[in-house]
């Protein structure tokens, strides 16, 4: 495939602690085993409370050699902590993360909800620590209890090819319909002609 041609995706999961239903036990393990069957390198956004309860599960995301990024410590919407707040809860998820998974986090930040993406002074503080926040293409609602596998692979294929080359597709690493909807959907894209990347191999990012 040619560079005009080319589709690159990049499959980011957030890792934090679950907020609904339908949260099957060993549900990331069984993630990690499809990507890692299926060759496919992630970028997972690590929750530092999420971390400190599951240190063993944040370190076998680094080992198998997925780009680890920060998704704060508590998980609060960031434009509603000051300044001081903001730093605070940034880099106590950072020791958290880099202990666990023995990579530190920078510059990769994805602001819970997205709630500051578009906030200058939330911005401005994630830069001065030495991060950028990390948006999203393509969202798949996969934390809804009734999205099945199935529907969650289709609506990913669909999203990036709607996108085109450079797509960052949010998924989370407690659904089970997620854990469902990754094998599908890599074997989709694959036909579709697309390979997989982690963000750091994306030139421009939303």
């Amino acid at each position: 495939m040619n560079d005009e041609r080319r589709l690159r995706v990049a499959l980011t999961f957030d890792a934090e602690h679950p907020d609904r239903s339908w949260c099957p036990p060993g549900n990331l393990e069984r993630i990690l085993d499809t990507l890692g069957a299926t060759g496919v390198r992630a970028t997972f956004f690590i929750q530092g409370r999420w971390a400190e309860a599951q240190p063993g599960a944040a370190r076998r995301i680094a080992e198998e050699g997925h780009l680890i990024g920060h998704h704060s410590h508590y998980h609060a919407r960031m434009p509603l902590l000051h300044d001081d707040g903001l730093r605070e809860d940034v880099l106590r998820a950072q020791a958290v993360i880099e202990h666990a998974t023995g990579k530190n986090p920078r510059p990769w930040f994805r602001c819970p909800f997205g709630a500051g993406a578009d906030d200058g002074r939330v911005l401005g503080v994630l830069g001065e620590l030495g991060y950028r926040n990390v948006h999203w293409h393509v969202e798949l609602e996969d934390w809804e209890p009734t999205r099945t596998g199935p529907a969650i692979a289709d609506c990913a294929i669909q999203g990036v090819l709607e996108h085109g080359d450079g797509a960052v597709v949010l998924l989370h690493t407690w659904s089970g319909g997620t854990a469902e909807s990754i094998e599908p959907m890599v074997a989709g894209l694959h036909d579709a002609g697309a390979s997989f990347v982690s963000i750091d191999d994306l030139e421009v990012l939303p």
